[in-house]
């Protein structure tokens, strides 16, 4: 399951706030309750690397996840740039 992290800003109140979800869905105003904001900026964080003492670990949202990311991890590296090249060719 994807998952991403979507950046809003509210049409009435003017108010920022980030969310994540499985999709980039439109929000409601946390602030003043606006509904249906598109988000206007999405990172996906489906996979991502953590740094876990003088490891890289990558994880993965599977396709389980449904309210919150629910992370696996696929593998350790000793080097960030491992832990991309084991991300790009995968």
């Amino acid at each position: 399951m994807a998952w991403y992290r979507s950046y809003y800003k509210c049409a009435r109140c003017g108010l920022d706030w980030p969310d994540e979800w499985s999709c980039m869905c439109d929000d409601d105003c946390p602030y003043c309750g606006a509904r249906h904001m598109s988000p206007y900026e999405s990172d996906d964080l489906t996979t991502v690397i953590s740094r876990c003492d003088r490891e890289f670990v990558v994880l993965w949202s599977p396709e389980t996840a449904e309210d919150k990311a629910d992370y696996r991890e696929l593998g350790r590296f000793s080097t960030r740039a491992e832990a991309e090249k084991f991300i790009a060719t995968g």
